[in-house]
């Protein structure tokens, strides 16, 4: 399989926009299937950010947001993983004999993904029809600069792609290993549980 950094980072902005405006959902197939379930991930991560900052909902609101956030930011780890478990089974990058990329693919396009929101929603406030001009301006300020950030973090991914397919460089795959969400890792889990057995 080809890994083409500009076609992913355009897949991301295209579904932005688009999820905007229908029912959000991953429709791809084989990686591009991984990348959209990670990019919903954030996509749903970020409107729930903007729900758990709000004061007029109530604690069971916000209660509700932050166990969602917790909950998409492990499912947006797990598929960054499953990406980068796709491209070492496309291209075997080498276990040594070059140099490491400390940052992985997934990672990487992770970050794009959330670069891609940012753009889409500072754009937004470009063109809010009751600021300010002084915040559009400054907010079109801003827009450039996550733009800039995203074509240059195109240009690295390609590059790591290209290095990796040539043995130029390698990577490894990265494991987050939550352990806030693992009962038995957590200690405010699993030393609060209630106790099973008969009395």
């Amino acid at each position: 399989m080809k890994f083409d950094a500009q076609e992913i980072a355009a897949h991301q902005t295209a579904l932005t926009a688009r999820w905007h405006e229908v029912t959000p959902a991953a429709a791809g197939e084989g990686f591009f299937r991984l990348l959209e379930e990670n990019h919903l991930r954030n996509f749903a991560l970020w409107h729930e950010e903007d729900i758990a900052r709000r004061d007029d909902l109530g604690f069971e609101a916000v209660y509700r947001a932050k166990r969602n956030i917790d909950r998409y930011n492990q499912e947006r780890n797990n598929f960054a993983e499953e990406m980068d478990k796709a491209v070492v089974a496309a291209l075997q990058p080498p276990e040594s004999g070059c140099p490491r990329n400390s940052e992985t693919p997934g990672m990487m396009i992770d970050r794009l993904s959330i670069l891609a929101l940012k753009e889409f929603h500072m754009h937004e406030e470009t063109v809010r029809p009751e600021a300010s001009a002084a915040h559009k301006e400054k907010c079109a300020e801003k827009l450039a600069r996550i733009r800039q950030q995203r074509a240059d973090l195109t240009g690295c991914l390609a590059d790591l792609f290209a290095d990796v397919a040539t043995k130029r460089r390698t990577f490894s795959v990265y494991y987050q290993f939550k352990m806030y969400n693992d009962p038995a890792l957590n200690p405010q889990l699993y030393r609060n549980a209630p106790k099973s057995g008969r009395a």
